[in-house]
């Protein structure tokens, strides 16, 4: 095993994390949070019923995974360069204050395209809230997901098939790890006929090109990819109904949609298809 491992540490690694946080979301699936086989909800409403039901699986998921292949594979040199790029903190302030910034604007002037409506703005509570909600953000999706499917996949896939195939692959996989969610709270409860998933694995692929920019120019930093991708989820969760407050919430799955599906375009034509990848990183 350790020797097919070795071989194909990438297929391990995708095997793994959709079988562990599968299994490990089975229960959050048939509770009352979900179908309704197994008649037990929860606690803790939505929010609770979601870090007790997801987040164990989203942590045994792609973070376990990326560690155990890791050291299976490359050994103590392997996981010094995977705590490299976790705590590579060090990008220019720059970045950080483009990606708080760029993400809500986006997002507010995506769903004004959507809708035809003008976002307010939130209140002094909404505002108060916001870093303290990034920072659990950061801390629980952030550190769950990303440390596997970009810091472990992205740099083998690219070096493999290059930035726009790679970002493909696991744009692809890495929407369709979250599908049996959308059987649950999480995504509605209602699979809505396969729209709504699909439209999910859409979105994410493209912004998976936004997510590949990141992580090539900012030179592989890990916690301003984490920054980038937690952006959007606290922004979704904290104000956006606050700043459009007579929208249908459904909208701003097409906001988001529409956002990163023009952010794609952008820099797939400014960057010609390379995403900010530099011949270092190929080599």
């Amino acid at each position: 095993m350790r020797a097919s491992v070795r071989r194909r540490p990438l297929s391990w690694f995708f095997t793994l994390a959709f079988a562990l946080s599968w299994a490990a979301w089975t229960p959050y699936i048939l509770s009352g949070n979900g179908t309704g086989v197994w008649h037990f909800t929860f606690p803790g409403g939505q929010l609770g019923s979601q870090l007790l039901g997801v987040l164990p699986g989203a942590y045994l998921g792609p973070i376990a995974s990326a560690l155990l292949v890791t050291t299976v594979t490359e050994g103590r040199h392997g996981l010094r360069v995977w705590r490299s790029r976790m705590t590579r903190f060090r990008v220019g302030w720059g970045w950080y204050a483009v990606v708080i910034v760029s993400v809500p604007a986006a997002l507010a002037l995506a769903t004004s395209a959507v809708t035809g409506q003008e976002p307010v703005m939130p209140p002094a509570a909404v505002l108060a809230v916001y870093l303290p909600g990034l920072v659990l953000q950061m801390v629980t999706t952030g550190l769950a997901e990303e440390p596997g499917w970009r810091e472990f996949a992205m740099p083998r896939m690219q070096r493999r098939h290059g930035p726009v195939t790679a970002t493909l692959i696991v744009g692809v996989l890495w929407g369709i790890w979250h599908l049996p969610l959308f059987l649950t709270d999480w995504g509605g409860g209602s699979l809505n006929g396969g729209v709504k998933p699909v439209e999910f694995v859409v979105t994410v692929v493209a912004f998976s090109f936004v997510m590949t920019y990141v992580f090539n120019r900012s030179g592989e930093s890990m916690p301003l990819v984490m920054l980038l991708h937690t952006s959007v989820n606290n922004f979704n969760s904290v104000a956006w109904s606050e700043m459009f407050p007579s929208v249908d919430p459904g909208n701003i799955d097409h906001a988001f949609l529409l956002g990163s599906a023009t952010a794609a375009l952008v820099l797939l034509a400014v960057t010609r298809g390379r995403l900010g990848l530099r011949p270092a990183q190929e080599a």
